[in-house]
């Protein structure tokens, strides 16, 4: 297979779940089921997930903003592809995550309540997990919990249509990311209305596409940085919008696409605007080996890629 070709594969399959919580990339088949465990692997997952909700039970708050290792990016720089929020309070089970999710049977976006220990097992690897945490601080975490509760209030930013690839400041489409981090400006900025069918004006209440035009907005204004994907060859573009339901270039910029680029909404750009725009957020890193859970606090760069200690990680052992 020649070098171009060769990226052109690797870039759709990057493409095919950037950002999505129901389809996977793998082979390139469209909509496939996660990765399944052996009895082991299994027990080790669920440990895993009981020693995270520990931390996060120890916290003291009732939401966190996590991000799982679901897609491979380390070509681009980028560790997380898919986020959502962990609630103590779903009526679920606690801390289960809502996320939006690609409905495949449906070819619709969706919220979906998913256990932890089901989020984690769309990791991209069976031998190595790795998850990311964000702690808000007060009064924001608990805005944020009673929004991302509230099903309708959390609906009010769903578009109707899904690309993994969706521009971070336009409202043709949306991916995962886009959503937690809309969902999350339409809560800081007070924009609309807290119950979407009625504001206090009593005025008609704002439609899905204009709160979402006000949180982008909200968040250009507050210097918002999305991802930024470099594919370095512009037939990649067209080659993933033709042959993937969920990836599209018509909200893109002539200007980036012209550049064989693409600004989304990532994890990393989530956390990097977190940081900034909330002093007193708190952030904890998780990997799982075969062996052991390692756990990092602080806005210090990422765990090993092997998930082995270094100075100052928390070291927790799976087989004690």
């Amino acid at each position: 297979m020649s070098d171009r070709a060769s990226l052109i594969r690797a870039c759709l399959a990057l493409l095919l779940s950037a950002g999505s919580g129901a389809v996977c990339a793998g082979d390139l088949r469209f909509c496939e089921q996660p990765a399944q465990l052996d009895a082991g692997q299994q027990d080790k997952l669920l440990r895993f997930t009981a020693l995270v909700k520990h931390e996060l039970e120890r916290s003291g708050h009732g939401v966190a903003l996590v991000a799982r290792a679901g897609t491979e990016l380390g070509r681009f720089g980028m560790r997380y592809s898919h986020a959502g929020f962990a609630l103590k309070g779903s009526e679920n089970t606690p801390w289960s995550v809502r996320q939006l999710y690609y409905a495949c049977d449906q070819a619709k976006p969706r919220l979906y309540d998913q256990g932890l220990s089901g989020f984690l097992l769309g990791a991209n690897s069976k031998e190595v997990a790795f998850l990311s945490v964000l702690l808000l601080p007060q009064p924001q975490s608990s805005q944020l919990e009673r929004a991302a509760l509230d099903r309708r209030q959390a609906l009010s930013v769903l578009a109707q249509d899904y690309s993994a690839n969706a521009h971070a400041f336009s409202t043709r489409y949306q991916n995962c990311n886009q959503w937690v981090l809309e969902l999350m400006a339409s809560v800081f900025g007070n924009l609309g209305s807290a119950h979407p069918s009625e504001d206090s004006a009593g005025s008609a209440p704002l439609s899905t596409q204009d709160l979402r035009a006000q949180a982008q907005g909200w968040l250009q204004a507050r210097a918002y940085q999305p991802a930024v994907f470099e594919l370095g060859f512009r037939p990649v573009l067209w080659v993933a919008a033709a042959a993937i339901p969920w990836v599209h270039n018509d909200d893109h910029p002539r200007t980036d696409l012209q550049a064989a680029r693409y600004r989304v909404s990532m994890p990393a750009s989530i956390e990097a605007f977190v940081q900034t725009a909330l002093p007193g957020a708190q952030r904890l890193e998780f990997c799982q080996t075969q062996q052991h859970v390692l756990l990092r606090r602080g806005w210090v760069p990422g765990l090993a890629a092997d998930c082995q200690p270094q100075a100052g990680d928390e070291l927790l052992r799976l087989d004690d």
